[in-house]
C-alpha cells in the first residue's frame, strides 16, 4: 500500500480549493450518522481527508477523533472546529498503527474502504471491533461497488479546469477493473505531466462478499444504504442502485457481541 500517501496527497492538492470546506456531502453524512449511529457520542473518523466531515460532525455536537495519513489533513482549519459545539482531535497517522484512547460509539470510514488486500481489510475490521468500537456501537463504512466500477472499465475522460468552482487543474482520469481480484484501478494525471500519474487501487465488495469478510468477527452487516434506499442485507433482484447507479454503498455494521 505504498501508493496511498502519495495518491491522496497529490490529488488532495488538486482538489483542496474546492473540497477542503464543509459542503452538502458532509451535512449528508451527518444525517446518515444520526439515523444509523445515534444523535450524540464519540465518533472516530478513519481516512478523514481534509477534515470537512469531522468539522460538520463536531458542529452537530459529536466529539470527533479524525485520522488521516495524507497531506490532505494539512488543509484542516482548526478555527472551524473551535466554534463547534463538539470537538475535533486530528491525528496525521496510519490508522493501522495509531494508538487512540478509549472506545467510540460510532466509527465511520467514508469513501476509502478497500485499500489493500482482503487481509488488510480484516486487519482494519479487527481494529474496529477490538480496539475502537464499543459493544453495541455502529460502524458506517462506504464500500466500493464492483458492479458499477466494472462497467467503467476502459473509460478515459479529460476533466477541464473549473476555477470558479475551485478546481484549478485540468486532469485526465482512466479506469480499469481487474475481474480476477475485483479491484478498481483508478489513475489520474495532468495532461502536461503524464509521467507523473498517480493511481489508487480499490478492492470492491458485493454485500455478500462483505458479509464473508465479517465472518468470524463480532461485527455484523445489518443494513445497506444505496442512494436514498435503506435496505436489509437480503436478496433484492435487479436493484438498479447497486447494479448500475452507485459506485459505492454505505454498509451499516454493528458490534453485536464480544467473541
Amino acid at each position: 500500500m505504498d501508493w496511498v500517501r502519495e495518491f491522496y496527497s497529490v490529488t488532495g492538492r488538486w482538489w483542496a480549493e474546492a473540497d477542503a470546506k464543509v459542503a452538502d456531502r458532509d451535512r449528508r453524512r451527518v444525517t446518515l450518522l444520526r439515523e444509523h449511529g445515534g444523535s450524540s457520542g464519540r465518533v472516530l473518523e478513519l481516512g478523514s481527508g481534509y477534515g470537512a466531515t469531522a468539522v460538520a460532525l463536531a458542529q452537530a455536537g459529536y466529539e470527533v477523533t479524525a485520522v488521516e495519513i495524507s497531506d490532505r489533513i494539512d488543509h484542516f482549519s482548526g478555527s472551524d472546529a473551535d466554534v463547534a459545539p463538539g470537538s475535533v482531535t486530528v491525528h496525521k497517522a496510519n490508522f493501522y498503527e495509531v494508538c487512540l484512547p478509549g472506545q467510540f460509539d460510532i466509527v465511520c470510514y467514508w469513501n476509502g474502504f478497500g485499500v489493500g488486500s482482503d487481509a488488510d481489510q480484516r486487519r482494519l475490521l479487527a481494529r474496529i471491533e477490538c480496539d475502537w468500537l464499543r459493544p453495541g456501537g455502529a460502524a458506517l463504512i462506504d464500500v466500493a461497488n464492483p458492479f458499477v466500477w466494472a462497467g467503467w472499465d476502459g473509460d478515459e475522460e479529460l476533466l477541464p479546469a473549473d476555477p470558479d468552482a475551485g478546481y484549478d487543474y485540468e486532469l485526465v482520469q482512466r479506469i480499469h477493473f481487474d475481474p480476477i481480484t475485483c479491484t478498481a484501478i483508478d489513475t489520474w494525471w495532468e495532461p502536461s505531466s503524464p509521467d507523473k500519474a498517480v493511481t489508487q487501487f480499490l478492492r470492491c465488495y458485493t454485500p455478500a462478499d462483505l458479509t464473508l469478510l465479517l465472518s468470524g468477527t463480532g461485527l455484523t452487516l445489518t443494513g445497506i444504504v444505496a442512494g436514498a434506499q435503506v435496505l436489509p442485507p437480503s436478496p433484492h433482484p435487479s436493484l438498479d442502485a447497486l447494479l448500475r447507479d452507485r459506485h459505492e454503498y454505505l454498509a451499516i455494521i454493528r458490534r453485536t457481541a464480544d467473541i
